[in-house]
């Protein structure tokens, strides 16, 4: 259904060349590459319609304003919000989970209380609980992995309490790959009245998201992992979650009313959007789902199994080749360790090849430590990857291997 040379392309990039080769991109997980139509946005937005928004009268204000709403559209389209005051943007998943965590810590959390988050889990959504941990005192508790890479669901269940009040997990494991059930997480944790927040950042551009059905509080994710720019993200949050939590900053456009007395906030999604807003980044961020949209995303992800089927079972054929993430779902992630090859040895040899790959422990240190090394060499596959980038893979790897 995918004319994947058209679609390579629409990414320039990826006709340039690295130490004398083409250039193949398997580092997909830690960013994708961008399409003409997003950048072609970016240029627009700054020479036709640049102007501040929301608090101006004028003709560019207006359009700009218009089309940084619109893209709020786009966004509540895409996830299926229910409303687009549903939609935050932020700087990126990074940051929706630090809003979500001082917010919530300081509306609902007392000393005492717990959350659960899970071994697999980047630093992102690790590092802003514990820092809510120390400011509050609150118990963090962890969901293990198995061998195989899954959660383990039975302790899952186990670790709620009288005290647990969130659980916050990722949608998609960086490393591993594993798709979570995540379903089956939210009607365990809404049975026990807990609500649930998911760090989308490596499902959004995978797999379909209907946040409805999920029926999940809390979503993040990142524009720059979905084909847009950096430096924009998303939360998404049940509209009556969002009215209980206070602001996360104060500034400019959250508020409704300011004295010296008092500060009144403004009503959502403004609340949390202090400052001026990243109006040319979120009208590419439109484009990029617009470009998602037009090839579909389940045909993306049928596309991606493919690949990650035929890159498994070559991988495979090394002798003392380990793969980290065997569950029976899993999205476009492949990550690696051959004999006693440092994966920076690895990846550095293989850069010389053309072939990008990212190596080390992925923002994922608890999770190498649960699987016992120091980290990994991982490829990550995107739409625009081919066999035949991955036939050059097998050959860089089986060359590096040889030299060692």
């Amino acid at each position: 259904m995918l004319d994947i040379q058209s679609i390579r392309e629409d990414f320039p990039i990826l006709a340039s060349q690295v130490h004398g080769k083409p250039l193949i991109y398997l580092d997909n997980a830690a960013t994708t590459q961008k399409p003409r139509s997003v950048v072609e946005r970016i240029e627009n937005g700054y020479y036709h319609v640049n102007a501040n928004i929301h608090r101006g009268v004028h003709f560019l204000s207006q359009a700009a304003t218009e089309a940084h709403e619109e893209a709020r559209k786009t966004v509540q389209r895409f996830i299926h919000a229910y409303s687009s005051n549903e939609i935050i943007f932020t700087r990126g998943t990074t940051e929706a989970i630090n809003l979500v965590a001082s917010s919530f810590t300081e509306a609902c959390l007392c000393e005492g209380d717990e959350i659960i988050l899970s071994e697999m889990e980047h630093h992102s959504n690790i590092v802003p609980w514990q820092m809510q941990a120390a400011r509050k005192g609150i118990t963090i508790k962890f969901i293990p992995v198995t061998e195989t890479g899954e959660l383990c669901m039975d302790t899952y269940r186990s670790l709620f309490s009288e005290r647990t009040r969130l659980v916050s997990v990722t949608h998609v494991s960086n490393v591993l790959g594993t798709v979570n059930p995540v379903r089956e997480m939210i009607d365990f944790a809404h049975s026990r009245e807990v609500p649930i927040l998911l760090d989308g950042a490596q499902a959004v551009s995978h797999i379909p998201v209907d946040v409805q059905e999920l029926d999940v509080e809390f979503y993040v994710f990142s524009a720059h992992k979905l084909y847009g720019p950096t430096g924009i993200g998303v939360l998404y949050g049940k509209e009556d979650w969002l009215d209980r939590l206070p602001p996360y900053q104060g500034g400019g456009e959250m508020i409704a009313t300011v004295s010296f007395e008092k500060t009144t906030f403004n009503e959502l999604p403004f609340k949390f959007e202090a400052g001026t807003p990243d109006y040319i980044g979120s009208t590419a961020f439109a484009a990029a789902i617009e470009y998602v949209e037009k090839l579909g995303l389940s045909h993306i992800a049928a596309y991606e199994q493919e690949l990650l089927t035929y890159a498994t079972e070559q991988l495979s054929a090394f002798e003392g080749l380990r793969i980290f993430g065997q569950a029976p779902d899993k999205s476009a992630v492949l990550s690696f360790l051959l004999r006693d090859i440092h994966p920076y040895d690895m990846g550095m040899l293989l850069d010389r090849l053309g072939i990008a790959v990212r190596t080390g422990h992925h923002c994922a240190q608890p999770l190498m430590k649960a699987l016992g090394i120091e980290g990994t060499v991982r490829a990550s596959f995107a739409v625009y990857n081919t066999k035949e980038e991955i036939d050059r893979l097998i050959e860089g790897v089986d060359r590096v291997a040889g030299m060692f």
